[in-house]
Parts: structure tokens; C-alpha cells; sequence
């Protein structure tokens, strides 16, 4: 066999922005209630923490949309306002570039005291997802790069690219329930079936020291001004 060759590769770095997307979901709190009953249930079926930079009391298996059932109608509506943010925000129409979003990875997390997440990214999904299911008031924020803090709230969606470096601070003690999704985009082919993560599920629906900025998610004006 013959030897691989190796390459050196060198980086360049250039300063940029990204967006970080976020919404309320209380009009779908059905599906957050069902959502949150899986993580409950996922604890009794999948009780060993998953060992990753979430070092949290509870952490439930990376592929837990297809582990319960109730995860899917939730999955289904974040990629739907994912897509919704891309046309938005960045201009783009996925459907009708051929391609669509797909939740590859789900799992949820329990936050108690001292809890927290190292810095790490996302990458190479395209898009991760946070749903807030439960977000006590002075529960640990997330921060992002270093530079943007944000405070949660119940039923708050965050979406961000996945390339984007984030963190969790230790925990309070307060109460912080999450669901956290990749997301990545898969093309859509006229006339052939992508199989997708829901096939075969029963409810198918198909570090440097800078200051930060802290945001409050009940102010948009805030979070609008600090993410710019």
C-alpha cells in the first residue's frame, strides 16, 4: 500500500462576524413539554452521562432523536426556523438551491451546581441549535468567542454556526434544561428519497481576555445591538 503523502498546511486568520439567530418558542411549548419529558425518560433508559466538553450532571446519548420519539416534532420546527433565519438574514432560500437542513446529532443536557461546558465548536456541522427547556433566572449564560455573554430564558432557540467557539461558565445551582442540536445540509435530489434522521420514528413530520457583552434575552433591542 502505498504511503499517504503529507502535506503542511499554514493558516491565515481574518477577523469576521458571525450571526448567532434567536427565537421564543412558547407557541410550540407542546413539543418543548414533550421534549422535555424525553430527556426524564432518556435518564431512566441511557442513565450514563455521555464523557464530552459538556460536564454536566446528566447528558443524554448524541443520537437521542432517534432514541424517543418525542424529540422529533421539535427537530422538525427548528430546522424549519433554522431555514427561516437563512432567508432572513443571510438571503438565501435552501429549498430552492436544492438543499435542505437535517438534525444529525440531538441531546440534551442537565446543568447543576458547578456545571459547565469547556470552549469548543461545533464543527463540521453547519448549524448547532440550543432549545432552552428549562432556564432558571442567574442560571450560567453561554458565551460566545469570549466576547458575547447571553443570558437565557424558558423556551429561548439559539442557533449559530457551528464553526462559532462557545462556552458554558459554572453553574449557580440554578435550574438549566437543554436540548442541543447539529444541523447540516444535505441536497435535495428531484425525483430520488434523501432518507433523513426521522425516517422510521413514529411521529415523523419530516480564548483571549476581551470584554464581553453581555446580553439579556428578555431585551432584543440588547441582543440586536450587542450581536452587530
Amino acid at each position: 500500500m502505498e504511503q499517504e503523502n503529507t502535506f503542511t498546511v499554514n493558516k491565515l486568520n481574518v477577523e469576521t462576524t458571525l450571526p448567532i439567530f434567536w427565537m421564543d418558542l412558547l407557541p410550540i411549548s407542546d413539543q418543548l413539554l414533550l421534549a422535555r419529558q424525553a430527556i426524564n425518560e432518556l435518564r431512566i433508559s441511557h442513565p450514563e452521562p455521555i464523557q464530552s466538553n459538556v460536564k454536566s450532571v446528566y447528558a443524554s446519548p448524541w443520537n437521542s432523536h432517534r432514541l424517543n420519539n418525542k424529540l422529533v416534532p421539535i427537530c422538525h420546527s427548528v430546522t424549519e426556523y433554522t431555514r427561516q433565519a437563512v432567508r432572513q438574514h443571510l438571503n438565501n432560500d435552501l429549498l430552492k438551491l436544492n438543499w435542505d437542513l437535517s438534525v444529525t446529532d440531538c441531546w440534551g443536557a442537565i446543568y447543576e451546581e458547578n456545571d459547565h461546558t469547556i470552549p469548543h465548536r461545533h464543527f463540521p456541522c453547519d448549524f448547532a441549535a440550543v432549545v432552552y427547556l428549562e432556564a432558571e433566572e442567574g442560571c450560567a449564560p453561554i458565551v460566545f468567542d469570549n466576547k458575547l455573554v447571553v443570558h437565557p430564558k424558558p423556551n429561548m432557540l439559539i442557533v449559530f454556526p457551528g464553526i462559532l467557539i462557545h462556552s458554558v461558565p459554572k453553574n449557580t445551582g440554578k435550574r438549566r434544561v437543554v436540548l442541543v442540536m447539529n444541523m447540516n445540509k444535505f441536497p435535495v435530489i428531484v425525483g430520488k428519497v434523501v432518507p433523513t434522521p426521522y425516517e422510521g420514528l413514529e411521529g415523523e413530520t419530516k480564548a483571549d481576555k476581551t470584554e464581553k457583552a453581555e446580553v439579556d434575552l428578555n431585551s432584543n433591542a440588547a441582543f440586536e445591538e450587542a450581536a452587530e
